[in-house]
């Protein structure tokens, strides 16, 4: 699918890879775009940017929540007459509290955001799609999908869902016109890897991409309809290791968590 003259919803659009999104589907040419976000001061400052080039709106959208989830998918097409093109993008890493620490509601917020806000989004989206028998979801999860996090159980397990939905939905939906493509980068030069004051340590930083690119590598597996993007190529090499043998790679992921708690002086 090409992006030109079509009408894209991003969330999680007031930053990182969103707002890298939103800008580059209004240089390809798209006929609207909604940048949504809770941070809705921000998401209207990449609005008015996009809209130099395309016609575009921010509404502040808590992606947690199903209702707002449909409101966003009411509103945009009220706007602009119709979704061809869904990015469900938010994300969080899940707080400070990582592993077997982590409270009951910081799972809870992960899983809202980190899964059930692609549910919501294939929900509200879906039966127009349908109606018309073409629409793309690009929903947003992980390499730590697709691999693992050694760090966060929370971030690593929410994204491992996000993965198995996506391919339920190209599985499901597939025949019918629906386009389904997973983003899985690694590192990303985002708020989220760096934190917000740039001075974040992590093991991801070292070949870690721009948000620019990544927005790049959508746009071209969407115009390849290509179920799987992974802007880190080394990803695919990962993969197959793993499936070859668990057991070699869970050795290889304690090691470089071993590296990275040396680096870090933990």
């Amino acid at each position: 699918m090409e992006v030109k003259g079509k009408v894209v919803v991003v969330t999680g659009g007031a930053s990182g890879i969103g707002a890298a999104l939103v800008r580059r589907f209004a240089q390809e040419g798209a006929a609207g775009i909604v940048a949504a976000d809770l941070d809705l001061a921000a998401a209207e400052v990449v609005a008015a940017e996009a809209g130099a080039t395309a016609p575009a709106l921010a509404l502040r959208t808590d992606v947690a929540s199903e209702a707002d989830v449909q409101a966003l998918i009411d509103r945009a097409t009220e706007r602009f007459g119709r979704v061809d093109v869904l990015c469900s993008n938010a994300g969080i890493i899940g707080g400070t509290r990582l592993g077997l620490e982590a409270s009951n509601a910081d799972w809870q917020r992960t899983w809202d955001i980190n899964l059930m806000a692609h549910v919501y989004g294939a929900r509200a989206v879906l039966p127009q799609m349908l109606s018309r028998g073409e629409g793309y979801l690009v929903n947003t999860a992980s390499a730590a999908g697709l691999l693992a996090h050694p760090d966060s159980a929370v971030y690593s397990v929410t994204k491992h869902a996000a993965v198995s939905f996506a391919e339920w939905l190209a599985i499901n939906y597939g025949e019918r016109g629906i386009r389904v493509s997973c983003l899985c980068p690694q590192g990303v030069r985002t708020p989220m890897l760096m934190g917000k004051d740039g001075g974040r340590q992590s093991f991801l930083l070292e070949g870690s991409v721009s948000a620019e690119q990544v927005a790049g590598d959508v746009v071209q597996a969407m115009r390849d309809e290509r179920f799987l993007i992974l802007p880190h190529p080394e990803v695919q090499d990962y993969l197959r290791r793993k499936a070859a043998d668990v057991d070699r790679w869970l050795l290889g992921m304690r090691r470089l968590k071993a590296k990275a708690e040396a680096a870090r002086g933990g």
